[in-house]
């Protein structure tokens, strides 16, 4: 038994029983407001009204003794933990996963993506696991299958039904299957059916995203060497790499230009 349900999760899970699933594995909206260079959007990323609803039904409908792994907005852990306490989840764990490239810099970058670990049960996994860039191809924050197999798998046994009440991509769905076990998603907005089109799009989105997350090593590379006080061979170097930095940035708006004119 496995199912996809097109829905609000918290009128979704309503209609659940008590106590009827095993696991829940999820990566709700981050309450940010995201939209990434292709002018995706997440459905109810705008506001926490659904938080504590959610919350609450997630609690109840998982059975005793179990677990549940939420992704959140780290600048809205706020919000997520007095949601998760309130519905009766005991924080027992964060998990940290290390990504190879930085997905936003500010005053500082953006290397990690991160998940808490509610109710109470099993050895833990480690603390800190690496991170697989998946390309964002069919979800703007898509995750890996890489990082959801291993939780899947320690957390749960062989035939256990997964939740995912936030399933995006449906990347829970995939690797629950692949684990072994059942599951039930749901998602609010519909999943993409692919084309030609859209495949060529994704794939130009991939490319774009990856030279600007190379854009976004270089950057921080010239500014390494081409600083006050700098030696001839640090500013020779950092001149050099600022050249490849900006025959790259061209290279993103051109592939910008691409992907507008398949979408």
């Amino acid at each position: 038994m496995s199912r996809f349900m097109h829905g609000d999760s918290v009128q979704v899970m309503g209609g659940f029983p008590d106590k009827s699933i095993d696991f829940i594995l999820t990566d709700p909206p981050y309450l940010v407001g995201f939209k990434d260079r292709s002018g995706r959007t997440i459905a109810n990323d705008v506001n926490s009204d659904w938080v504590l609803p959610a919350s609450r039904e997630m609690y109840r409908v998982l059975k005793d003794n179990s677990l549940a792994v939420s992704f959140y907005g780290w600048n809205r852990v706020d919000t997520f933990m007095q949601a998760w306490k309130e519905a009766g989840f005991r924080v027992v764990g964060h998990l940290v996963f290390t990504k190879p490239y930085a997905s936003k810099s500010a005053f500082v970058g953006y290397q990690h993506e991160s998940a808490y670990l509610l109710a109470k049960g099993r050895p833990p996994l480690p603390d800190v696991m690496p991170w697989e860039y998946t390309g964002n191809r069919h979800h703007p924050t898509e995750k890996p299958l890489s990082i959801l197999r291993p939780l899947i798998k320690t957390f749960t046994q062989p035939g256990a039904i997964v939740l995912d009440p936030f399933a995006g991509s449906g990347s829970t769905c995939v690797a629950a299957q692949e684990c072994g076990r059942r599951l039930i998603i749901t998602e609010k907005k519909n999943m993409n059916t692919q084309t030609p089109e859209n495949a060529l799009a994704d794939d130009v989105a991939d490319l774009e995203e990856s030279l600007y997350e190379f854009h976004l090593r270089l950057r921080d590379m010239t500014a390494r060497h081409l600083w006050h006080g700098a030696s001839l061979e640090q500013r020779m170097t950092g001149l050099l790499i600022e050249g490849i930095d900006s025959d790259l940035v061209k290279l993103c708006r051109r592939a910008a230009q691409i992907r507008k004119h398949y979408r």
